[in-house]
């Protein structure tokens, strides 16, 4: 006698909404990114106003690497940090990629380095080694593999607010 076969059942569907901003609990995290880009910038609120460029939009700052106060930056995204910089420092992605990430003074000094790296296939990373000495200075290494020889790559962060910004970097 052949084995009967189960019939498809109904999963429950979650709600197509997301909860109003007071249903929300006190400990829910960032605000959800439904109907808009997960990667929009908020306006830059310098000195009581905020920075704006061209037609009202966003200027050019503004962190990615969001955390609730009190935590560290997710590995994830500080390892897709990482693979950003040594793309940038071989030359294969332009600086500007990774600008509303850095400290003026850290862009200013990545132009500056140009290629640093030299490779004939993508640097991939490695997992980063972090370690956060100081409340709100996050210190991250990861061993970039670029063929026949790997090199090592440092960021230092600091939060700003609710963001990460690399204030200095360096290669070896």
């Amino acid at each position: 006698m052949p084995k009967p076969i189960p019939l498809p059942r109904l999963a429950s569907v979650p709600p197509a909404d997301p909860p109003y901003d007071d249903e929300r609990g006190p400990y829910a995290g960032p605000p959800a990114t439904y109907g808009s880009l997960a990667l929009a910038r908020e306006p830059h609120v310098h000195g009581g106003h905020e920075e704006n460029g061209e037609n009202g939009t966003a200027g050019a700052r503004g962190g990615l690497i969001v955390a609730p106060r009190g935590s560290a930056p997710d590995e994830r995204r500080l390892r897709g940090l990482g693979q950003a910089m040594a793309e940038i420092l071989s030359g294969r992605r332009p600086p500007e990629a990774v600008q509303n990430r850095l400290s003026e003074r850290a862009y200013r000094g990545l132009v500056r380095a140009g290629k640093m790296i030299d490779t004939q296939r993508p640097p991939m990373v490695g997992l980063p080694h972090v370690q956060q000495s100081v409340e709100g200075v996050v210190e991250m290494c990861v061993l970039v593999h670029c063929g026949e020889r790997s090199r090592v790559l440092a960021l230092r962060l600091e939060r700003f607010g609710v963001q990460w910004l690399v204030t200095d970097f360096e290669t070896a």
